[in-house]
């Protein structure tokens, strides 16, 4: 009882204004006028002027060629044009042309008055007419050289009035994974023209399936670089290109997946020198062919390999002939509809894309044979490699 009653007695000898009971008293020793009077003084945020060199590998690079990039424009007339077109009427202007799309693109070469540049086939194809955007803003009309639907290459060339750089190619060979990769060009369109992005390489010699006539069927295989560098639609036809400037690959949002975030691909420099050059001299890429159409056995049912083809159990791989063209290697070989092609020069055959590897991978005039089967007997058969357009 005792404590209680001195700890009572302790509580309320502390000051009322220490417990914040000061009855309505102002606690402050600054008179209310006074503090409305004070005013408040805040520092300004300034900008500080320090210099901070920017320059890098990165940079570098995007310089030396930068001015050698563009933006390729597919032009495609519009309805009235085609319907004016139809009856008679005058040649469509440039003002009824209308832009289907664009990619991108780089001047390779500045020869005599002309400057070559090389972009994808998707990008330029279907067009009535191909523009290029310069760096300097400018437009020019182009001439389409050459196209090539398996490699997705094109080749255009313009006056070279406004143009004086262009692009190195490097060796894609040498190519080391991890290494800096930059991709320069017009994703989403020329508005985003000279875009750079910029990343490392992810991976080299990749096999990438291809859907070359848009049917929802794989129809190629390309061979192609890797990379996490940004390429948007608009950016097909573009640069890749190493540290030191060169071009190492051309992007193509052909053999690329929109649905995957940091998987780009580019069809290998040492690969498009080849191509770009035959399309720059003679307006398409010369393969030969053996002149038939096929279908992979894989997609013929069990019931028709047994009854119709008369194939043994062991065969599973190989491509079914459904027609011979005329005057073809083919023809000329004696093969025939429901041949079943297993080996090509010694090679056995999965399916139709790694047969025309094979074809392509050999040269007009070669020998070259098939091994066969015919009504379930196996044959083989000589023929020599003729040239004709891509089969």
């Amino acid at each position: 009882m005792k404590n209680k009653m001195k700890r009572a007695l302790m509580l309320s000898a502390i000051p009322l204004v220490l417990l914040g009971c000061t009855n309505g008293a102002n606690d402050s020793d600054t008179p209310d006028n006074e503090t409305d009077d004070q005013e408040t003084v805040k520092e300004e945020v300034k900008i500080s002027n320090v210099e901070v060199n920017v320059q890098s590998g990165i940079t570098e690079a995007v310089e030396q060629i930068d001015d050698a990039v563009v933006s390729v424009i597919n032009l495609q007339r519009n309805d009235f044009s085609s319907w004016a077109g139809f009856y008679g009427m005058e040649e469509a202007s440039e003002d009824e042309y209308l832009q289907a799309g664009s990619g991108s693109g780089a001047v390779y070469k500045i020869e005599d008055d002309r400057a070559y540049i090389f972009t994808n086939n998707h990008v330029v194809e279907g067009s009535d007419a191909i523009q290029v955007l310069l760096q300097d803003g400018t437009r020019v009309d182009a001439e389409v050289e050459g196209t090539d639907v398996w490699t997705d290459l094109a080749v255009l060339s313009v006056d070279a009035s406004n143009i004086e750089t262009s692009v190195e190619f490097g060796d894609s060979e040498n190519l080391t994974v991890g290494e800096p990769a930059i991709a320069i060009g017009s994703p989403l369109g020329t508005d985003f023209a000279s875009s750079v992005t910029s990343g490392i390489i992810s991976g080299i010699g990749r096999t990438v399936p291809v859907d070359t006539d848009g049917d929802g069927e794989y129809d190629w295989e390309m061979t192609a670089i890797q990379t996490d560098a940004a390429i948007n639609p608009g950016n097909s036809g573009g640069p890749l290109i190493n540290i030191a400037g060169q071009v190492v690959g051309i992007n193509s949002m052909k053999i690329s997946t929109e649905t995957v975030e940091g998987m780009g691909f580019a069809i290998p420099s040492n690969d498009a020198v080849e191509i770009i050059n035959q399309l720059e001299q003679n307006g398409e890429v010369i393969r030969p062919y053996l002149g038939i159409t096929m279908i992979d056995l894989a997609y013929i049912s069990d019931s028709q390999r047994a009854d119709e083809l008369n194939l043994p159990d062991d065969v599973t791989d190989g491509v079914v002939i459904t027609r011979v063209g005329n005057d073809s290697s083919a023809t000329n070989a004696g093969l025939e509809p429901a041949d079943v092609i297993v080996g090509f020069n010694g090679e056995e055959i999965t399916n139709s894309v790694h047969l025309r590897q094979l074809i392509y991978s050999t040269e007009v005039g070669d020998s070259v044979e098939i091994e066969f089967y015919r009504n379930g007997e196996p044959r083989v058969a000589t023929m020599e490699m003729q040239a004709a357009d891509n089969d």
